[in-house]
């Protein structure tokens, strides 16, 4: 059985972009109409966005901005292109912010991510990530349901039972958090129980080595994916296990931290998604997360841009001697000086004082030049480090706290 979910995953480049140039301006135009959007794409001439380098025109969109339109004009803010009721669930994040889920085929594209894993019909899926206000359980049921297997809404919890569950009614696959996996081996061990799990399907947190060579070593294959609650799937792996495909119904950029300029490629920065669901129509949405791009194709077959997968978070903001610095202050340094390519804060200490140092990529060999616009821009006063061009760590970081509080 092929592990591909639907020829759009083979696509050529070529091909995915032309489709793109239909499926993005309609997206726009959907998205414009609604209340949450009519400040930021009211003007936009939505035929002229046909690609991702022409979607970097447009404003970003931080989760922030949701929860104070959710908090103002009603659960889902303006941004949902149906009225709440017609949604088949709505969620609760911490707050709290809400959002709607679908129950149509793959609504949440996590389907993709389950036949990559070789799940379909046949397999009995279960499925430990949460029911309880959160999408999690939700989103990889719709994508059990998209690929043809059926599932034990098994929730998070009560090891004993899950382990009865599965060799009682023959559990083939697992969906959850990578580690509570083992913890229901661990015990179907203990317990001499034999269970029929061989593959894995895991998110919501670190899956790391260690521990898939483990499952491996048990017969298990076991993939990772990146998902939000507001977006559902964004990006998985393969059987070839060379970084995260990105899917076929979402746009992603790789933006510098606090602002939406895209990076060169390979460079880490946040991770801004587009989506083509209808129904929810989120325009450079911001996750927060930082990620890069690799170069080529993945070896399995999938056509699509990867990325490395979940490099830690974008939100780097720190206070320094009382003050907040953000990252997009450091942006707006940046910007004012055409011969400065990236700077890096890092606030450390000095005896019993905070300090502020600025790292500054470039040719000049004047750091007082600097001391002004540091001051206008980060509000406070720094130690300024002029280095050569390309040479910062290529993490994502413009704030960096090496201070340490043991």
């Amino acid at each position: 059985m092929s592990d591909f979910f639907d020829t759009l995953e083979t696509r050529s480049a070529d091909q995915r972009a032309a489709d793109l140039t239909q499926a993005l301006p309609a997206q726009i135009a959907r998205a414009q109409v609604l209340a949450g959007f009519s400040g930021s794409l009211g003007g936009v001439d939505a035929a002229a966005i046909t690609s991702a380098e022409a979607l970097a025109s447009l404003p970003v969109l931080r989760k922030s901005e949701i929860g104070k339109a959710q908090a103002a004009d009603g659960p889902l803010g303006g941004f949902a292109a149906l009225p709440t009721h017609e949604f088949a669930h709505i969620f609760q994040s911490p707050g709290p912010i809400y959002e709607p889920g679908g129950t149509g085929h793959d609504w949440w594209r996590m389907g993709r991510f389950l036949a990559a894993c070789g799940i379909g019909k046949g397999d009995i899926v279960q499925n430990c990530f949460g029911y309880h206000l959160t999408p999690a359980g939700m989103i990889f049921e719709n994508g059990a349901r998209a690929v043809g297997a059926a599932v034990v809404p098994a929730g998070v919890g009560q090891t004993e039972l899950q382990v009865r569950a599965a060799a009682d009614i023959g559990t083939t696959a697992y969906a959850g958090t990578p580690d509570y996996l083992k913890v229901i081996l661990d015990r179907a061990d203990a317990d001499g129980v034999k269970l029929k799990i061989t593959k894995a399907a895991v998110g919501g947190g670190a899956l790391f080595p260690s521990l898939r060579q483990e499952y491996a070593d048990r017969g298990i294959m076991c993939l990772q994916s990146y998902a939000t609650a507001d977006l559902g799937n964004i990006a998985y792996e393969s059987p070839a296990m060379e970084g995260m495909i990105i899917d076929e119904h979402v746009v992603v950029e790789i933006v510098r931290p606090g602002t939406g300029d895209p990076v060169a490629p390979g460079e880490v920065g946040e991770v801004v998604v587009t989506t083509l669901n209808p129904d929810y129509p989120l325009i450079r949405f911001a996750t927060g997360d930082l990620s890069a791009t690799l170069p080529g194709i993945s070896p399995c077959g999938r056509t699509n841009t990867r990325i490395k997968g979940w490099m830690g978070r974008a939100d780097q903001t720190t206070k320094i001697k009382g003050m907040f610095v953000r990252p997009e202050q450091v942006a707006a340094f940046v910007a004012k000086h055409d011969d400065v390519a990236r700077a890096r804060v890092i606030a450390a200490r000095e005896g019993e004082s905070d300090i502020m140092v600025v790292q500054i990529e470039t040719d000049a060999t004047d750091a007082n030049a600097y001391a002004g616009s540091i001051v206008d821009t980060l509000k406070l006063k720094a130690k300024v480090e002029l280095v050569a061009k390309g040479s910062l760590p290529n993490d994502g970081k413009v704030i960096e706290d090496t201070r340490s509080y043991d």
